[in-house]
């Protein structure tokens, strides 16, 4: 059975950083595209950065300068720096891999809807920024 777990999230000032972490079992991160996404306070799912196979990294503008991903193969863990926080940040956060339909990837708006276009999909860690 393939599982994404996540872990990092909690609660922090406005400023501050954290760090998110995904470890995946049964599955090899760099097989394939890896996501974070988040989902704010209202149902628009926004994708905050991707690392695809080859190590090319993507970030939303909202995070760019702000926020970094890495992937680690010998942990088979990815990780989502977050520093300078802001209120905005304040979101679930789901780490995603593997695209199974490339076209609802591009269409949908809610996390419901995106993570049905993954192979497989993080349980969300809440990051709550407090101004």
């Amino acid at each position: 059975e393939v599982q994404l777990v996540e872990s990092g999230g909690g609660s922090v000032q406005a400023g501050g950083s954290l760090r998110l972490s995904c470890q995946a079992s049964g599955f090899t991160f760099g097989d394939s595209i890896t996501a974070w996404y988040r989902q704010g306070p209202g149902d628009e799912c926004e994708l905050v950065s991707t690392i695809n196979g080859n190590g090319t990294i993507t970030y939303a503008d909202s995070v760019k300068g702000r926020f970094t991903s890495s992937r680690d193969g010998a942990k088979n863990t990815v990780h989502l720096q977050m520093k300078t926080l802001k209120p905005d940040d304040t979101a679930v956060y789901y780490c995603a891999a593997d695209i199974v339909n490339i076209v609802t990837v591009v269409s949908a708006t809610t996390c419901r809807d995106v993570k049905s276009a993954y192979g497989y999909w993080g349980q969300g860690a809440q990051v709550t920024v407090l101004s």
